[in-house]
Order: C-alpha cells, then sequence, then structure tokens
C-alpha cells in the first residue's frame, strides 16, 4: 500500500485536492478533521489541553478561539500544543491504516497541513503539493471571515515557502486553473501511482 502525503500552504486548494482523490476511491485521511473530533465535547484532547492551557475549554469542548490566542506567535506554547496532539492524532491515524489495509486499498492519501513542517515526509512513499500563484491564495484566504493581513502573515511564517514544497514533492496540483483542471490532474497522478513504469523513485528519504 502507497503512502502519499498530501499538503499545501493556507489557500491553496488542498482541502479540495484531497476532496478529488476521495472522489476517485482513494482513501484520504484529514488531519485538520481528525484534531476537530479531538476538540469537541468528550474529545480526547479537552480534558490534557485544559490541564495545558488552563481556560481554553468551553460546555466541556475546545474553544479554538480562545486556544489560538494562547498560542499564537509562541513557539513554547505551540510546541506545548503539538506535544498533547500528535500522538492523538498518530492513534487516529493508525485505525485509518488499518481500515484501508482490510479495504485492499492499494494507494492512501494523507491529507497533512503541515507535512514538511513536523517531518512527516519522512515516512511516506511520495508527497502532493497543491499550489496556486502567491497572489491567488492571498485573495482566497482574506475572503475567509475574520482573517486579516496581519494574521495571515503570521500563518504564513510558520508553514515551508510554498515554492520549497513544490521543490520537495513528487507531484505538484496547480489549483489555479478550474476544477477540471485541477481534477484531470489528479486522475493522473494516480494513473502514474499504480503504473510501476512511470511511478517516480521515492526522493522524500527516512530521517
Amino acid at each position: 500500500m502507497m503512502i502519499i502525503g498530501l499538503t499545501g500552504s493556507i489557500g491553496m486548494g488542498k482541502s479540495t485536492t484531497a476532496a478529488m482523490f476521495r472522489e476517485a476511491g482513494i482513501p484520504v485521511y484529514d488531519a485538520d478533521a481528525a484534531v476537530a473530533d479531538l476538540y469537541v465535547k468528550g474529545g480526547a484532547a479537552v480534558e490534557p489541553l485544559e490541564a495545558a492551557f488552563p481556560g481554553v475549554t468551553r460546555d466541556g469542548a475546545v474553544d479554538r478561539e480562545a486556544l489560538r490566542q494562547r498560542v499564537l506567535g509562541n513557539d513554547e506554547a505551540m510546541a506545548k500544543l503539538n506535544a498533547v496532539v500528535h500522538p492523538l492524532v498518530g492513534k487516529d491515524r493508525i485505525g485509518f491504516f488499518e481500515r484501508a489495509k482490510a479495504a485492499n486499498a492499494d494507494i492512501v492519501v494523507l491529507d497533512i497541513p503541515l507535512l514538511f513542517e513536523t517531518g512527516g515526509h519522512a515516512n511516506v512513499d511520495a508527497v502532493v503539493v497543491a499550489s496556486a500563484p502567491a497572489h491567488m491564495q492571498r485573495e482566497r484566504v482574506l475572503a475567509r471571515e475574520g482573517m486579516t493581513e496581519a494574521r495571515l502573515d503570521d500563518i504564513l511564517k510558520r508553514q515551508t515557502p510554498d515554492a520549497e514544497k513544490r521543490a520537495r514533492a513528487q507531484f505538484v496540483v496547480d489549483t489555479s486553473q478550474g476544477l477540471d483542471h485541477a481534477r484531470a490532474q489528479v486522475r493522473e497522478i494516480i494513473a502514474v501511482l499504480r503504473d510501476p513504469l512511470r511511478r517516480p523513485a521515492r526522493v522524500v528519504e527516512p530521517k
């Protein structure tokens, strides 16, 4: 079973690209959705995050905005957050792999926003990056409710630059030319991965 890491900076169309892999019958693990499940009432991250950051929960669930305010621009707080969340996500991911194996999947996709930043690229067989021009990225993100230039700039400072991601990936999906164009790229990536004569050598070496 080939493990493909899908990533992309904020506003680059990663989630839309993940949906296209899913539409093509490829199991996709959504790390953001897994984290969201950990934050809801009764979620596994609620109690440990309240212990680490008193006051960030409300009505038995994590208040994501309150948590964001506590860790924004604070590397030590971010490391503390990751120390709580990452092991829980890892446990959830094991269940995903077990289900995919039982379904005889030949390819799975891990949709991970911070794939390079967390070193997760070392654990996949190939990387797919969703990308678009910087001006389009900013337009998309600033159209979101509550987003500001300052907040976007802070997010981008914490993400590997798009140019570096594209250079380190085996595949790039250009999301700037419409859904049909992106969907065709996804189909071609799947075809290449399933063809031993066209499949690229694994260039993401484990640490």
